[in-house]
Parts: structure tokens; C-alpha cells; sequence
């Protein structure tokens, strides 16, 4: 095995953006999803319990009925999704087994990461939306009773560009992420000595 170094980790994560048009005609196969949720077996598990499951969406006409229950940028007020075409390929529900339990603590953010950096060693990349109608989606996938959809994973190969860049620093600097006019979609970050709180 390669040796994982801090830098490569570093521009691993760096790449890790969330991307919201897509070339809809390069599609995902459904053994691709499955090594990605095969990802998360990896991750740590409060308590070890382990009670995500994963819908996995590849079917046009399923992809079709999701699409219309997602919201897909706050902060782009003017904007309603992608367009046709630029659509996402497949997408993966996380959803908490509540037979298991009612709280799954915090292994959905861990294992939504765990799937987005696998995906993006391989050239894939997503939104992790968490806006979206529950209810719709249960009823178009017929999800069963205990299954409580908790983020909806969209996946595609991009169609855009996400860039980075750094706040001013200051506590209440602007944070919203925007689109340049040649549609890049620019993301601020603030830097870390903000994040770290000093003696």
C-alpha cells in the first residue's frame, strides 16, 4: 500500500468540494455505489452499532422522482438545481435503521465522508444535501417503515469548477459560497488559526 502522507491527505480533502451540475451522460454503476458504501464499514460507530443503510439510486426513472423532493443551494437564491443534463447520475440516501436505534450520534457525518473522499479518488463528486422531503422520498422508493432517510448523497462526474479561498479572518466574515461570472462556484474557508482557540 502507498504510504498516505499529511499533503496528500491535505489535497485529497481539498478536492472533496460539493459540485451541483453534472454530465448527466457519464453514469455511475451500482458496483461503484457499493464500494463506496462498503467505505464506511471502516468508519468508527458509536457504540458499534452500526445502524446506517444506504438506498443506492442509478435507474433513471427513480433519479427522476428524487430530483424534484431536493433543494440544492441556500445561498443561490436565484438558482432552482441543475439543469437537464447536468443532473446528478446516481445518488445514495443514508438512512438510521430505527429498529436499531433512534440516534445514530455521529457516524451519518463520518460515513458521508468516508463515501465522498472514496469518490473523489475516483474522479466522482456530490452535494450531501440534507433539504429535501422526506416523505416523497420514502414513497418513491417504497422505503420500509423503519428506514428514516437522513441525507441524500448526489454523485456525478462535474461539469464545474469549485474553487477555494480564504476569509479575511475576521469572526464575522462572509462565509456564503458564490458563482463567479464564468459559473465558477467559489467557496470561502476560514483559515485555521480562526478555528483554533488560544490561551
Amino acid at each position: 500500500m502507498d504510504k498516505i502522507t499529511l499533503e496528500s491527505l491535505r489535497e485529497l480533502l481539498k478536492s472533496d468540494r460539493s459540485y451541483r451540475r453534472f454530465d448527466e451522460s457519464r453514469l455511475i454503476s451500482e458496483s461503484t455505489l457499493h464500494e463506496l458504501v462498503g467505505l464506511t464499514r471502516y468508519c468508527p460507530s458509536a457504540r458499534n452499532l452500526q445502524p446506517i443503510r444506504y438506498r443506492m439510486v442509478t435507474a433513471p426513472e427513480e433519479r427522476e422522482a428524487i430530483f424534484p423532493t431536493l433543494k440544492w443551494a441556500g445561498y443561490l437564491t436565484d438558482w432552482d438545481g441543475p439543469a437537464t443534463g447536468e443532473r446528478p447520475s446516481a445518488y445514495l440516501i443514508q438512512c438510521l435503521d430505527t429498529s436499531l436505534t433512534t440516534n445514530c450520534l455521529c457516524d451519518d457525518g463520518l460515513q458521508l465522508e468516508a463515501i465522498t473522499l472514496g469518490a473523489a479518488a475516483l474522479g466522482i463528486h456530490g452535494c450531501i444535501i440534507k433539504a429535501f422531503n422526506a416523505q416523497e422520498i420514502i414513497s418513491a422508493l417504497q422505503l420500509p417503515e423503519k428506514y428514516k432517510p437522513l441525507y441524500v448523497l448526489a454523485l456525478g462526474h462535474p461539469a464545474e469548477t469549485v474553487r477555494l479561498t480564504d476569509t479575511d479572518g475576521t469572526h464575522d466574515a462572509d462565509i456564503r459560497y458564490y458563482r463567479t461570472p464564468d459559473s465558477t462556484h467559489v467557496v470561502p474557508k476560514r483559515p485555521t488559526e480562526e478555528l483554533i482557540i488560544n490561551p
